[in-house]
């Protein structure tokens, strides 16, 4: 089974080279120091130069009279590089963090400059904080491994085609309704755009009835994409090769829970993550509540909605659909007797809390094999 790449800082008296890296498309920039007090050493290089990289790494030892074998830790903030950077960097031995940017301190008081060379600095004095022992400067970001990342792509590239195929209808519907004309989009719309007629009994004009055809023939095309991607779901849940794939399976034998809702679950949540309580759960998604206390004066903010809000939404969404094919379950007979004779504004809020416990006990299951309270199976497996 595979691994995270993970690294763990125990704070040491042994002399190290932090390395903050401030990324670009074009080029990175990288600061060097030993501690507080040390000027960084500035220096720009290619994007993904590693070459380059290795040898600014060599060349600061040098400037910091540092053995060559001194530990280097380094990090950088999440965005479009990914993951690849942190493999290369522990792979060659060097301790790297990926930080969440929203998560880092900053000053609201005023307006502040912003540079690269700002930025960088930043990181580094967070960055020995952190080693420090600090771990409240920033939140770190935990590293799926390689296969791991691999297996999300099915159901994220099915969410953009979802999109895009709402893209493409609603396209056709507001063209069609600058005629006046309202049709629903499937596969007879060609036959039923030659018969439809404007307000004079007129037929639609060439150049729109084209680009009407040529919206549908994208429309058609992302829908067979994604019934190629259904298939193939449902083909590796028929034969699992995985782990995570034999979650989805499991998640599929509990009723209301379709292949849409425990492929995402599993392999964005559940799979390769490693909870210690069902907190941790809520935190992650972002389904924990904020809570304002000074003084005397002690109220509830909201969520926060830090996390993935892709799994928030879809989390909403699946506690809906719980409602209605698990009516008897404990968990919805808890949310009829304390949000269902409420306004629909307080039915909204109830759901969120629904779908937070819902996944907090979906996690028990997998993890235990205890099946929600009343839940109910489907009468044949997946």
């Amino acid at each position: 089974m595979d691994t995270a790449a993970t690294c763990s800082f125990e704070y040491t008296l042994e002399r190290v080279l932090y390395m903050a890296i401030e990324l670009d498309n074009n080029r990175w920039k990288l600061g060097f120091t030993t501690g507080f007090g040390q000027r960084p050493r500035e220096r720009d290089v290619p994007a993904r130069d590693t070459a380059a990289l290795q040898r600014e790494i060599r060349a600061a030892k040098r400037r910091f009279h540092l053995p060559a074998d001194c530990p280097v830790l380094s990090c950088y903030e999440a965005g479009r590089e990914g993951f690849w950077l942190h493999r290369y960097l522990i792979h060659h031995g060097i301790n790297s963090l990926i930080v969440d940017a929203g998560s880092m301190e900053s000053r609201k008081r005023r307006r502040r400059a912003k540079t690269d060379r700002i930025d960088m600095e930043k990181l580094l004095r967070m960055l020995i904080r952190y080693h420090a022992g600090d771990e409240d400067v920033w939140s770190v970001i935990r590293i799926p491994s390689t296969g791991a990342e691999d297996r999300r792509h099915l159901h994220r590239d099915r969410w953009t085609l979802s999109g895009e195929r709402n893209k493409h209808s609603n396209r056709i519907k507001g063209l069609l309704a600058s005629q006046g004309i309202s049709l629903s989009v499937n596969g007879n719309l060609p036959e039923k755009i030659d018969q439809v007629r404007t307000w004079d009994g007129s037929p639609l004009p060439p150049g729109l009835k084209d680009r009407l055809l040529r919206e549908h023939e994208r429309f058609r095309m992302v829908e067979q994409q994604m019934k190629a991607i259904e298939q193939e779901q449902r083909q590796a849940i028929r034969n699992p090769d995985h782990p995570s794939v034999t979650m989805v399976r499991d998640l599929m034998r509990l009723k209301s829970i379709h292949i849409h809702t425990a492929w995402p679950l599993a392999m964005e949540l559940f799979s390769w993550r490693q909870f210690q309580n069902g907190r941790e759960i809520g935190a992650l998604v972002g389904l924990e509540p904020v809570t304002h206390q000074s003084g005397e004066t002690s109220r509830e903010k909201g969520l926060s909605k830090c996390g993935n809000a892709r799994l928030r939404s879809l989390a909403v969404e699946f506690a809906w659909q719980w409602l209605i094919h698990q009516p008897d379950s404990e968990l919805s007979l808890w949310y009829e007797e304390r949000f269902g004779k409420g306004s629909s504004r307080v039915r909204k809020i109830g759901i969120v809390a629904l779908a937070r416990k819902l996944l907090i006990a979906l996690w028990r299951y997998l993890e235990t094999g205890e099946i929600p309270k009343g839940a109910v199976l489907k009468a044949a497996s997946v």
